[in-house]
């Protein structure tokens, strides 16, 4: 469901808050639901490897990566990994990876309270 959201933001959505600042901070809880998928780790250390990702590719727009490899007429590869570095982007990641810890701290608190009861 989030992967045909972000498609959908990506493709279609050409505002100014949601594709640039939701889609964000919905694309940290969709790498995370992917690894936990795959990867039997801690919630706390999977959502810190999505968010140092998601900042190592934010700078990499900084130093214009897109470009470095010649990956500019590729539109995926534009989409994917981004062209225009911005701080904001920075706090949407956190936001999101911050939403993730919260869901997952709840999730696992209720599991506790229910083996505990």
């Amino acid at each position: 469901m989030l992967l045909a959201i972000e498609i959908y933001i990506g493709i279609y959505v050409k505002d100014s808050f949601v594709r640039p600042y939701l889609g964000d901070f919905l694309v940290v809880i969709l790498i995370y639901c992917f690894l936990k998928s795959v990867w039997k780790e801690t919630p706390l250390k999977v959502a810190l490897y999505v968010l140092l990702f998601s900042f190592i590719v934010e700078f990499l727009q900084y130093f214009k990566i897109v470009e470095i490899l010649g990956l500019q007429e590729n539109k995926l590869a534009s989409i994917i990994i981004g062209t225009n570095f911005a701080w904001e982007d920075l706090v949407a990641y956190a936001l999101g990876t911050g939403m993730v810890l919260v869901v997952e701290y709840f999730k696992n608190k209720e599991r506790l309270n229910a083996f505990i009861n």
